[in-house]
């Protein structure tokens, strides 16, 4: 099904499928729309916008039961910040980048502060059905980041502090949770990208995954297994946003073959 949210302008704020199962697999920042009545205050430009949001982290969500697309772009609302943070025009919240102008209107921001509210009550009712069909609910947020900084012809970020999958497990309970995330890594590494094998990682560049996942974990706790994975963009130019199809494929088959050990894992748990 499609939850479109209240407000019809332009596309949905996000798409939902739930089917039956254990997974939820989301990619909130996906999205790249902003609604109309935003668009005049914007002070950055389209291909600027391109190369800070997630491009792409859709692609592989039809491995989950139930999965959450994104659809407008996280400077109109980051799904991942508290909603006080979720739209900012202080270039300090924004890796430097002037976003909004600054007379970003009141209205406007209390209407990206309605979304986030209702994307958060959304996913409670949804983990909350999933947990008690389940008994518990593993959730995979798919990100992505930039490695080449400074200009298309930049050297790259050094690889020993950008790891090609970094997985974020700040909220995990490795108690509960510490075999299936080693079992979803290992999978996740066991394709190689490009005829090369990938560097999958466990908490290199974040001290957390960001607000949905610390949302989750407080809400939840272990009945929530949160992995966050952030894909360096070696799957895309990240200055001129062209694909790399057959990097993506790759990765692809890497995350099936990570998510199929997970769900062994769970259901040897039943």
């Amino acid at each position: 099904m499609t939850d479109t949210g209240a407000d019809q302008a332009c596309s949905p704020p996000w798409d939902l499928l739930v089917t039956d199962g254990p997974v939820l697999v989301t990619a909130i920042h996906a999205g790249h729309t902003i609604r109309p009545s935003l668009q005049p205050y914007l002070a950055l430009d389209e291909a600027g916008r391109l190369r800070e949001e997630d491009p792409l982290t859709d692609y592989f969500l039809p491995a989950g039961d139930t999965v959450l697309r994104a659809n407008r772009s996280r400077f109109e609302c980051d799904l991942n910040r508290p909603v006080e943070r979720c739209i900012t025009s202080d270039p300090a919240e924004t890796w430097g980048v002037r976003v909004w102008n600054d007379n970003l209107p009141r209205a406007e921001i209390e209407a990206s502060r309605a979304l986030h509210r209702h994307f958060y009550t959304l996913m409670a009712e949804r983990v909350k059905a999933m947990i008690a069909a389940h008994g518990e609910v593993l959730v995979l947020d798919l990100h992505s980041y930039n490695h080449r900084r400074g200009s298309p012809n930049a050297r790259l970020a050094p690889q020993s502090g950008n790891p090609d999958i970094d997985l974020g497990a700040t909220t995990l309970d490795h108690e509960a949770h510490g075999g299936l995330l080693a079992a979803f890594a290992e999978g996740l590494a066991s394709r190689p990208v490009r005829d090369a094998m990938p560097d999958v990682r466990v908490n290199v560049r974040w001290k957390d995954g960001g607000n949905f996942p610390e949302w989750l974990h407080a809400t939840f706790g272990a009945k929530a297994c949160v992995i966050t994975l952030e894909y360096k963009k070696i799957f895309m130019d990240e200055w001129s946003g062209k694909a790399d199809i057959l990097a993506l494929q790759d990765l692809r088959e890497g995350f099936h073959a990570g998510l199929a050990r997970a769900r062994d894992w769970l259901a040897a748990r039943t």
